[in-house]
């Protein structure tokens, strides 16, 4: 598949806002938080035009449940993918529109999510850095999986400056 990227689209946030609406009234009576995360998530980024959609529930099992569910909508199932506790699911075929993530609460890998999402909310500088970098890989790497390989490095960076930084904030 081949890396779409686009500049920031407002309409990202309300794309997120109707999924996740959608997806409550079916996934009813569970309950799900869902959040915003990823480069869609992020004004002035950079981004492959795919909605991420973390949703946080009590117990993952459920979701392995409710699988049919979500595939009635679209949703192709991919397992872990990669993450031990994750539910992968994504919808669009090769013009992929989401990806739904869900994670039981105690995952610690919901927390590293939203303070990267966090971190780059409210750092212009790295959003352009890392917009200039995705550029520049999509040029080199026109296939989705080479991308994602090549940027790795530069994302456990960012990880990690995001860590410290939520860090910080938190020890004042």
């Amino acid at each position: 598949m081949n890396v779409r990227l686009c500049l920031y689209r407002q309409e990202w946030t309300e794309a997120f806002l109707c999924e996740s609406e959608l997806l409550t009234r079916v996934l009813a009576p569970i309950p799900v938080v869902f959040e915003h995360f990823g480069s869609t998530s992020v004004p002035g980024m950079t981004a492959k035009p795919v909605i991420d959609v973390l949703g946080i529930v009590s117990d993952i099992n459920i979701i392995d449940e409710r699988t049919s569910v979500l595939m009635d909508l679209g949703y192709e199932p991919g397992g872990e993918w990669g993450i031990s506790g994750r539910r992968l699911f994504r919808k669009g075929g090769m013009e992929r529109t989401h990806h739904l993530h869900f994670y039981g609460e105690v995952n610690p890998e919901i927390q590293r999510h939203l303070i990267v999402r966090d971190y780059l909310r409210q750092s212009p500088e790295e959003v352009r850095r890392y917009s200039q970098y995705k550029e520049q890989l999509a040029a080199q790497y026109p296939d989705t999986g080479e991308y994602s390989l090549a940027k790795r490095d530069f994302v456990s960076a960012l990880e990690q400056r995001a860590l410290i930084w939520h860090a910080d904030r938190e020890a004042h």
